[in-house]
């Protein structure tokens, strides 16, 4: 079962090239390996253990020739010096040598010699005694003896060259079997770096690349592509994403164009609404002023609507043309100067409380040891303007309104407008500062008024925000850098002017 479960996972996929296959096969092979160096040391682990068999044999049947070989010795030794010798004992040792020898027919002819050489050494010196001849050893027995020595004696160097022949055999064994498992060993090495190298060719390198691109595709360049063209499935994954960035790329590019083409429009229908606009203010203004005769009440009111309604489209012409010229970057030109929020605050809270129906109490407080922060204090009361007009829109009266500045972090400060309004929700926050947003509670003209606070606040290299919970009021804040440029700028201008007055 798991031979065809292999067997399927490296058959090609119909669609494209299966991504793990070499890494199966190589992982197979691997297996392979193994189960071969376990066949081999078993197959080498019985032969090993037949030859040291043999070798054990062959050492008990060499043991045994030595001790027939002194048996026989014995037995001379006893007759010589008149005594009886143990018989039995040389039958035992050559019992024990022929049950020894039974799968060895040549060796066992050969034991057959020396027993018919003893049966006549034995029937010499039965004749002997017969013939009461025993202080005389005979010549025909001393023959005898001596073949049967050197037959026994022949028998043994045949029993050690084989001895020498198997230890031999053993020893080599065992080296081959080192040998063929450092060889495996090796190969397995082999094979796991192959299989490591398959993996980091065929997986982790276009992860990586995938990872890069994907970093790019997320701050924006959608013009990068993968590249990663292997058939597997990683590469089918990565042509899909080009595709999918392709096309991306194409439809932000035509929403680029109707985007810019969109502003363009509405900066020309600004600049061409704006004078008859204008236009209208001026006659507005000369009639309310009885420029063209007297003007009854019920027509002074009526007058009064449309100057209002005139204000208001104006004013949405003039912030249209605002944003306009922040979108494009260039067309925007700060007037940097130091900062005096004291006299900042007062006066936009000034303007605040003269245009306001509502009375709340508006307040500022600013920290200790600020840093000198160079900006369009024009600008800056647009924004602080825009905030607190909101911040007045959702209090009610007699509630406190806090503009606060304070150092930030590095080289930094961090103004903050806070309210005792009903809050934002949380899924409001992120779109608050986009185009034609607006908050619940925080009802504008336009919806264009938080959108051009961040536009100038990111134009003077801050960031703009708020931290609101519902039922616990809002505080929209934004940060401005210390433009060290900028100072360096505004110093030489100032050192100029006093240098030419001086002149």
């Amino acid at each position: 079962m798991l031979a065809i479960n292999l067997l399927g996972l490296m058959t090609p996929s119909t669609h494209k090239g299966y991504l793990f296959r070499p890494l199966y096969t190589s992982l197979v092979l691997l297996v392979l390996l193994i189960l071969g160096q376990h066949g081999m040391n078993l197959w080498l682990g019985y032969f090993y253990h037949q030859a040291s068999e043999s070798l054990n044999h062959t050492l008990l049947v060499e043991r045994e020739e030595y001790d027939l070989l002194n048996a026989a010795i014995d037995i001379e030794s006893r007759i010589v010096e008149g005594e009886q010798p143990d018989r039995g004992l040389w039958d035992r040792r050559l019992n024990r040598l022929y049950n020894l020898l039974e799968d060895n027919p040549k060796q066992r002819q050969q034991l057959d010699h020396i027993k018919y050489i003893y049966n006549q050494w034995q029937n010499e010196l039965s004749q002997q005694e017969v013939a009461h001849v025993r202080s005389q050893y005979s010549h025909t027995s001393r023959d005898l003896v001596d073949s049967l020595r050197t037959q026994i004696n022949t028998l043994i160097p045949q029993q050690q060259k084989l001895l020498s022949d198997r230890a031999k055999l053993v020893n080599d064994l065992y080296h081959l079997n080192i040998f063929l498992n450092i060889l495996i060993a090796v190969m397995m090495l082999l094979v796991v770096g192959f299989h490591l190298q398959l993996l980091y060719r065929r997986v982790q390198v276009p992860l990586h690349k995938l990872t890069a691109v994907s970093k790019l595709w997320r701050k924006g360049n959608m013009e990068v592509k993968i590249g990663y063209s292997v058939a597997d499935k990683i590469g089918y994954l990565a042509e899909i994403l080009d595709g999918m960035v392709s096309d991306i790329h194409r439809r932000q590019t035509s929403i680029k164009a109707r985007n810019h083409n969109l502003e363009e429009l509405i900066c020309a229908l600004s600049h061409d609404i704006r004078t008859p606009l204008l236009a209208t203010r001026n006659t507005l203004e000369s009639m309310l002023k009885g420029a063209f005769g007297s003007v009854s009440d019920t027509w002074r009111e009526v007058l009064a609507e449309y100057y209002q309604a005139n204000e208001e489209l104006l004013e949405l012409v003039e912030v249209l043309l605002d944003i306009s010229r922040y979108e494009a970057g260039n067309r925007v030109s700060l007037n940097y100067q130091p900062l005096n929020w004291e006299q900042l605050f007062v006066k936009v809270i000034a303007q605040v409380q003269a245009i306001s129906e509502s009375k709340c109490c508006l307040d500022y407080k600013i920290g200790r040891s600020l840093p000198t922060i160079y900006g369009d204090e024009l600008e800056m009361r647009r924004v602080l303007q825009n905030l607190l007009d909101n911040a007045v829109r959702v209090s009610e009266p007699n509630k406190q309104i806090l503009i606060e500045v304070a150092s930030f972090k590095d080289n930094q400060v961090k103004v903050s407008v806070c309210d005792q309004g009903i809050g934002i929700a949380p899924q409001e926050k992120e779109q608050l500062f986009q185009r034609f947003i607006q908050g619940r509670g925080r009802r504008g003209k336009s919806g264009l008024g938080l959108y051009l606070c961040r536009q100038i606040i990111e134009a003077h290299g801050g960031t703009i925000g708020v931290d609101s919970s519902q039922g616990l009021g809002s505080t929209f804040w934004f940060t401005l850098p210390v433009n060290t440029d900028k100072a360096r700028f505004h110093y030489l201008q100032d050192w100029e002017c006093r240098t030419r007055n001086y002149a």
